[in-house]
């Protein structure tokens, strides 16, 4: 690979913080065009193109690694200054308010209105193969909105009311699936993103997806030299 291919690759970070499975993560973004460092070291997260923040296991348990390598301030840094952030199952659902799993309620970040519950299905965890319902204009879903997505968990958000607080304030792009019930399997809101599902493990339509978000992080072309008018 040339110097000038690598230079114009967008950096990513994928939080090292003690969730498994990262490995494939990080693989699947290499292959979606990122240059990727596994780190929890604030240069590494604070200053990279985009950070995915990865997430298996119980919700309070993830709560309590994050907040043991500082990455609920620093995520919060990125949000707040319009870096990209994209959260992966758990990683997803700490970006609500709180989560009931097991009984105990813990507290979320708060980025989104919405407690994770136990869905209402005969079958859990919901392990698999399942179709999502994209909002017209997604981003993150472009050229994947009909395929099938994998995933891997027993709790979701179920509810939906996000209030827009300012005029010009554009509401969060919300995918939904359905498990015994309706849970959401995405929101687009922003520089701020996640999914329910496992894009790494989620074949050609989840590498897509990450082709979708690692694009994103491109700075925008310069615009075209205009031409100067005729004397």
């Amino acid at each position: 690979m040339s110097s000038e291919t690598t230079a114009a690759q967008p950096t990513v970070t994928v939080l090292d913080y003690g969730s498994g499975n990262v490995r494939s993560a990080v693989r699947a973004l290499e292959r979606a065009g990122a240059a990727v460092t596994l780190s929890a070291k604030a240069d590494d997260v604070l200053n990279a193109d985009g950070l995915v923040v990865p997430g298996v296991g119980a919700f309070g348990s993830v709560m309590d690694e994050l907040k043991n390598v500082d990455a609920l301030r620093m995520i919060g840094r990125r949000v707040a200054g319009g870096r990209a952030v994209l959260g992966i199952c758990v990683g997803m659902q700490v970006l609500f308010d709180a989560s009931v799993e097991h009984g105990n309620h813990r507290e979320g970040m708060g980025e989104w209105p919405g407690t994770v519950e136990l869905l209402p299905a005969d079958v859990v965890p919901h392990m698999g193969w399942n179709t999502i319902k994209a909002p017209e204009g997604s981003k993150l879903f472009e050229g994947v909105e009909n395929e099938r997505f994998y995933f891997v968990h027993s709790y979701g958000v179920q509810k939906w009311d996000f209030e827009v607080l300012q005029p010009k304030m554009r509401p969060p792009m919300v995918t939904w699936s359905e498990h015994g019930a309706p849970f959401i399997a995405a929101v687009e809101n922003g520089p701020l993103c996640a999914t329910q599902f496992h894009p790494e493990k989620s074949g050609d339509a989840g590498a897509r997806l990450l082709r979708n978000w690692v694009a994103s992080l491109r700075p925008a072309a310069p615009a075209p030299a205009t031409a100067p008018a005729a004397g």
